[in-house]
């Protein structure tokens, strides 16, 4: 599988799309203040502003493209000036083409101001959250839209707590495999296609279903097989790390293929470097079972920091040196 297409991100999002969605996965919740049109609106960038410098008329380096917050340091900012001075300083802010003003802390506009954040067309949200915890829950869901993504052909399966992602030439039987480790109480993330992304600088990719297909596997010589009717609620799994990578390869004599397992391979998803694990498939050889062992030793190395092929070299010096001890002696 090629690994080396670059991920893809969104452009931008509609502030409409923004206050519609925020709400589902994070514990925020914004309350409109004005009536504009949204979708005129729009958000490209994850990182948030609060417009401080901006109100008090420095605007050479304000970055008006992001989502401006307005706590109480703002907010109060601008209560302690009389009306025109308050107009003269929220000027500064809606003459550029702000996404939208997020109040936090339960922080109010003066009527005034909220009619000119009407007439220049900005949305004006509030929240009851802090500012500090407005900023996390926002920059995360904004990190989430624009985060680092792509799809690849392959198999996601939840083995022993460990993402494994399956992947090789078509035909190879990678459904067949996930189903089998589905029937060994194991949980399928995706089928066919996997999408994986990386969110913001994160070192870690998670991998989803495509929505359309869903939990459905298509087996060749059956049909289409409903993993989740079939075998209940515990065999899926909505969202998994990519934790191992396992390439099934056709069986090549002339191949010289990893015995020890001292030389460990790895592979570039996204930026970040998966573990990679190369098995040849043949006839009678149980792929299944040896999954659940890559995922078993992963889970120890991770933990005990403990892998087999070295503890095997340490025991065969240590037998070596033991019988060039007693050689000396003798």
């Amino acid at each position: 599988m090629n690994f080396d297409q670059k991920g893809m991100k969104k452009r931008s999002i509609t502030v409409a799309y923004f206050f519609e969605n925020i709400g589902r996965n994070h514990d925020i919740k914004l309350r409109r203040l004005n009536r504009v049109d949204e979708q005129k609106r729009r958000i490209s960038e994850r990182e948030l502003h609060r417009p401080g410098l901006a109100l008090a008329g420095f605007t050479n380096l304000f970055t008006y493209k992001r989502v401006q917050i307005l706590g109480n340091t703002e907010t109060r900012f601008l209560n302690n000036h009389d009306e025109a001075e308050r107009r003269k300083a929220f000027e500064n802010l809606v003459r550029f083409k702000v996404p939208c003003i997020i109040l936090t802390s339960t922080n109010k506009l003066q009527p005034e101001l909220l009619e000119m954040a009407t007439e220049a067309g900005v949305p004006v949200y509030a929240t009851r959250h802090s500012s500090t915890k407005a900023m996390y829950l926002i920059t995360d869901f904004l990190d989430d839209q624009f985060s680092l993504h792509q799809q690849y052909h392959g198999s996601m399966v939840d083995v022993c707590g460990v993402g494994v992602l399956l992947t090789g030439k078509s035909g190879l039987g990678k459904s067949e495999i996930a189903l089998d480790l589905i029937e060994r109480g194991h949980g399928l993330v995706a089928d066919d296609v996997v999408i994986i992304r990386r969110k913001g600088e994160s070192l870690v990719l998670n991998a989803r279903r495509n929505d359309i297909i869903d939990h459905f596997m298509e087996i060749r010589g059956l049909g289409v097989v409903d993993v989740k009717a079939n075998f209940g609620i515990r065999a899926i799994r909505d969202i998994k790390d990519v934790q191992v990578v396992v390439e099934l390869l056709e069986w090549n004599r002339e191949t010289d293929y990893e015995r020890l397992g001292l030389d460990m391979k790895s592979i570039k998803i996204l930026g970040v470097e998966v573990p990679l694990v190369q098995l040849p498939i043949f006839p009678g050889k149980n792929i299944a079972v040896i999954i659940e062992v890559v995922a078993l030793n992963f889970l120890l190395k991770h933990y005990s920091n403990y892998v087999a092929a070295e503890a095997l070299t340490e025991r065969i010096r240590t037998s070596i040196d033991k019988g060039n001890e007693q050689d000396d002696e003798s």
